[in-house]
């Protein structure tokens, strides 16, 4: 069917939308929107199918706007604080949103901050969502970058309806949109039988010139070409501009043979501004590809109908008085009026909507038949939406006795894995091309692969992210995000730290996602400093919403596990190590849940020790060595401790209590420690490369070493008197 006047109207719609609700938080990007409404238009309306009454609706299409890379800050500052200026490096938050303050003043540009995918162009997301019939209303468009909205100035999954996937700097988009269709790929592999086709959706993702240059992108489209991913769709937007101008100052390769290089199914519709049946015919035609992505290099004007079409100048900031007023005059709207949507344009968007609403009827119709066919495996993926996991599954999880074997706690998690793969089917490990170091696959392990390659298939659940830290990290958030599958996967501790972007979108993005984080610390010895981690720990311990554990022992790994498959909003970093531990005598799965308790109490003790990991056991031998001088101590081990900081103060009390000092010990950076010790004993320099207990005796991680400074800390706090806790604060920090 041809396209018309209505279509037409729909398009410029959205970009008026765009326009009007940049132009009301004086914030945004209007530039990507007004460039890629017609893109959108033909997607949304030709080939996406969803029910906006139901966005969670498990094989509807999903959708990733990964496109739009930077956008100015502007603030306005008093021309008698001019100072002010000088002390601005860098702000990531725009103080004065509603508009420039009511004063003579002076206008600083603070920043060009990089825009993520649904970033300042997601007012393009909005509108879409709005006129298909989502829980999102047009005051919500109005309300738009405002405090306490659900259309925040960067989209977050949990906040707002429609939107799949929190993300932030450049190219974490498309890497999720890559671990969506990983995840359907996987469930359809498995969940699909004759007759049955139950998952079928695919992926569509929006991308432009910052995430083409960002080296994320670059591994996750590799890796998509790799597994052959028929259900993922990228459009590229290529509109030459990027902060800085122009991007052939700085981006001239060619994208397309890169992507075919990649492995991936390529096509160019040079008017993205009107051909809309060029844009449509190259969708279909990605669809007829079975065996390879596709992605569509779409030429398109940023800024379509502004005075400053095409230019940077309408790339980050939103549209001047004038020019707003040309724009909706010359789309046929009237100048004087913000915010206008005709109600033909609502009529088709909600027919289309109804559509989606009746292909789920439908589809929960086939779900129902499935059921009586195949119990079990409807049982299990109707489990699996509740994000529930098996009943009784803990009752796999390995526990110890003090009598048991010295083993790494990287053994320790690969005996966890080995124990619960079978009874938590949706679970799906991985490593970064280091699965022998990670231990992270299972003996009977299948590999995620394509079919055609003879090492695998789609019902894999073991992932070869290769070489890729960061790509695994948003990958992972995209699979779990899917609904239907916790992705696991392994790296070097270290190496996280490559991931990092990513791993802060698991936090922010409330996904169920486990780093499995091996080689923790000096102890992996004789690789040396480039690989051992000082400051890491101390990082994602400071991230919100991320659990933080470095396992004692085999309970304590058990009980890792346990917290980070049951926490269904919270991701997990689980620090393991190289070098054996030994099996403690006070610990159990119950008391590490709490993310620290007693590992060995003494009444009359004059310090506590407060650990993690591999320095329990050293404590604990510490205080031999102290005893040897007629010294008690007590040691606490503290494997978690956001999960500790959760803890009623009571309990943490009487863990860390008042009376006598406490002293930290971790073999990395003393950063945070302050919080539970009045003195700390690690590592605030880099390590060193040779044999890991030599390393441990260069730098006194020894039971004498930590005696000696415990002996320290004990005279410097005698005459304290009360010597109050450090758990004892003057007032709750917001959590």
């Amino acid at each position: 069917m041809p396209y018309g006047k209505v279509d037409e109207l729909a398009i410029n719609t959205i970009r008026t939308l765009a326009v009007d609700a940049t132009a009301a938080a004086n914030s945004g990007h209007p530039g990507a929107p007004m460039g890629m409404a017609p893109v959108a238009h033909v997607l949304f309306n030709k080939f996406m199918t969803f029910n906006p009454k139901n966005p969670d609706w498990l094989n509807r299409d999903r959708f990733v706007l990964s496109c739009v890379p930077y956008a100015f800050l502007y603030i306005s500052i008093p021309a008698a604080d001019m100072s002010i200026a000088h002390s601005c490096r860098r702000c990531d938050l725009n103080p004065f949103s509603a508009g420039h303050l009511e004063l003579e003043t002076v206008v600083f540009l603070v920043s060009a901050m990089p825009c993520h995918v649904n970033g300042h162009g997601c007012m393009l997301q909005y509108a879409l969502l709005h006129l298909f019939g989502y829980a999102l209303s047009i005051d919500d468009l109005k309300a738009f970058r405002q405090l306490g909205s659900i259309t925040p100035g960067h989209p977050e999954a949990h906040d707002t309806p429609g939107v799949e996937v929190t993300t932030g700097p450049l190219g974490q988009g498309f890497s999720n949109a890559v671990g969506l269709a990983v995840a359907q790929a996987h469930t359809a592999a498995v969940f699909n039988k004759p007759g049955y086709d139950l998952i079928n959706n695919y992926t569509y993702c929006f991308f432009g010139d910052g995430c083409a240059m960002e080296g994320i992108a670059s591994e996750a489209a590799s890796a998509a070409g790799h597994l052959q991913l028929g259900n993922l769709i990228a459009i590229y937007d290529d509109n030459h501009i990027s902060i800085d101008g122009d991007i052939k100052c700085a981006f001239t390769e060619d994208v397309m043979k890169r992507f075919e290089a990649y492995g991936w199914h390529t096509q160019w519709v040079e008017d993205g501004d009107h051909d809309l049946e060029g844009i449509e015919a190259a969708i279909a035609k990605a669809k007829e590809v079975k065996d390879k992505p596709s992605v569509i290099k779409l030429t398109t004007t940023i800024g379509f109908g502004s005075k400053l079409q095409g230019t940077g100048g309408v790339h980050g900031n939103p549209l001047k008085a004038d020019d707003i007023k040309q724009v909706k005059a010359k789309f046929g709207f009237d100048p004087e009026k913000t915010f206008v949507v005709p109600q033909e344009v609502y009529d088709m968007y909600h027919k289309h909507a109804a559509d989606g609403a009746a292909a789920e009827q439908e589809w929960n119709k086939l779900f129902e038949k499935y059921g009586s066919e195949h119990k079990e495996l409807h049982d299990d993926l109707a489990r699996r939406l509740t994000r529930d996991l098996p009943e009784g599954w803990q009752n796999k999880l390995p526990t110890y006795k003090p009598t048991d074997p010295a083993i790494a706690s990287r053994k320790l998690s690969e005996t966890v894995l080995e124990a619960i793969h079978d009874i938590i089917p949706e679970l799906i490990s991985g490593s970064a091309d280091l699965t022998g170091s990670n231990n992270t696959r299972w003996k009977n392990a299948i590999d995620f692969q394509p079919p055609s390659l003879g090492i695998g298939d789609y019902t894999g659940r073991y992932m070869r992210y290769g070489v890729r830290e960061h790509a695994m990290a948003a990958m992972m958030n995209g699979m779990s995000a899917y609904g239907t599958t916790i992705p696991a996967g392994g790296t070097f501790l270290n190496f996280v730290s490559y991931a990092a972007g990513a791993v802060r979108l698991s936090s922010l993005s409330h996904q169920r996602v486990i780093y499995i984080a091996t080689h923790d610390s000096i102890g992996l010895g004789e690789d040396g400093p480039t690989h051992q981690p000082i400051e890491t720990l101390a990082h994602f311990r400071a991230l919100p919403n991320m659990m933080v554990w470095r396992p004692a022992d085999g309970n304590e790994t058990s009980a890792a596990y346990y917290m980070a498959l049951t926490s269904k909003g919270t991701p997990s970093i689980l620090a393991l190590t190289r070098q054996n531990l030994p099996q403690l005598e006070g610990s159990t799965i119950e008391k590490a849940i709490k993310g620290g308790y007693v590992a060995l109490e003494d009444s009359s003790a004059a310090i506590t020790l407060v650990s993690t990991g591999s320095e329990v056991g050293i404590c604990l031998e510490a205080v031999k060595t102290l005893k040897s001088q007629n010294i008690a101590a007590r040691v606490v081990s503290l494997p978690c401790v956001e999960v500790f900081d959760a803890q009623d103060k009571e309990y943490k009390l009487s863990v860390i209590p008042d009376g006598i000092p406490a002293m930290s010990v971790e073999v990395m950076s003393t950063l945070g420690w302050e919080k539970y010790s009045h003195e700390q004993f690690g590592l605030n320099r880099f390590g060193a490369s040779g044999p890991y207990k030599e390393v441990y005796a260069k730098f006194e991680f020894t039971p004498e070493g930590i005696a000696k400074r415990a002996v320290a800390t004990i005279d410097f706090y005698k005459d304290v008197k009360p010597l109050r806790s450090p758990i004892n604060r003057a007032f709750q920090q917001l959590i």
